[in-house]
């Protein structure tokens, strides 16, 4: 896919920002919101958030998403696309996209904890360093997101917990949602983080995340696909978000995975961000259509009776 090449593109925002940086707060409250969750329907949102955690390479590329105004040309990509309900970023991304005015009836998150930079020697002190719940209601924002590792051999762990109940009372106390990403996770012998992807220690971190917090009225889980999804699933009743991590599979592999996950109870949609915005062959918009013909979204005005279910649906062929 061709991206535009102009340097200057997005220089109005770094104008807007020195000479009325009111301008993101403005744009904020005129924001056209998103209709609704719906039980039917599941939810398509776009993750943009790793920048701010030192996170900039996929797969093969150390520098990857380094680049601002091509992670934007993506970002704005996939966000026109009609299927796509909604972005989680971090602030400085989420202020770009509200000037741009790409946020036009889109679901909101926030990335509230962001202090557990890539290969920090205390990432598991995963401190709040990004939106807070006042900061979030103030956007008109649906909610925030808080990745929670837990290290069984790391005392930070249990600041990362107390941080995170806190953040999810305070944002139930505004009526907006906790997404909860859980891992349970340790480092390796190179001193790298590593996120335990077997069923049982999934299951384990689900246990403990939908614990967190004095109520789990606004609480959803964000969970990644692994195998015995079944399982995994049947661990909670907190409506959940599939993640896509830095996939290691083909495209095709990876989509069907998400397919047969996505036909679980409980499961109510994706929030994906390199996969679709980095993808092998770089046609963005081709990835983000084949993701979102995978939810179950129905058509306006179809009676529930008459909503497709995942489980009739024909395997996707992403690639020839």
């Amino acid at each position: 896919m061709n991206f535009n090449d102009d340097p200057r593109r997005y220089e109005h925002l770094s104008r807007i920002r020195l000479e009325d940086p009111e301008a993101v707060a403005r744009a904020a409250a005129t924001r056209r919101r998103h209709p609704g969750l719906k039980h039917s329907t599941q939810n398509f949102i776009v993750a943009a958030d790793h920048p701010a955690r030192g996170a900039l390479s996929v797969g093969p590329l150390p520098m990857a998403m380094a680049d601002r105004r091509d992670l934007l040309d993506r970002l704005q990509i996939a966000l026109a696309n009609p299927a796509v309900d909604g972005i989680l970023a971090s602030p400085d991304i989420m202020d770009d996209l509200l000037l741009l005015g790409a946020l036009e009836g889109k679901l909101v998150f926030g990335s509230m904890n962001r202090g557990g930079l890539a290969g920090l020697v205390n990432e598991f002190d995963d401190r709040f360093t990004g939106h807070t719940a006042a900061a979030l209601e103030a956007l008109g924002a649906d909610g925030g997101k808080m990745l929670t590792r837990i290290c069984l051999g790391d005392p930070d762990t249990v600041a990362t917990l107390e941080a995170t109940a806190k953040a999810i009372d305070s944002l139930a106390e505004r009526k907006l949602i906790a997404m909860v990403e859980p891992f349970l996770s340790v480092r390796d012998a190179h001193g790298k983080v590593r996120n335990d992807l077997r069923a049982d220690a999934v299951i384990k971190s689900v246990g403990i995340a939908e614990g967190l917090g004095s109520t789990s009225a606004y609480t959803w889980m964000k969970l990644p696909v692994v195998a015995e999804m079944e399982r995994v699933m049947a661990s909670t009743t907190m409506p959940t978000v599939l993640l896509g991590g830095d996939p290691d599979g083909s495209q095709d592999e990876v989509f069907a995975s998400w397919q047969a996950a996505l036909a679980l109870p409980g499961v109510r949609g994706l929030t994906v961000g390199r996969t679709l915005l980095y993808p092998h062959d770089g046609d963005v918009a081709a990835a983000v259509a084949t993701a979102a013909s995978l939810l179950n979204k129905p058509a306006p005005g179809a009676a529930a009776a008459d909503e497709r279910t995942m489980s009739n649906r024909i395997p996707v062929k992403v690639s020839e």
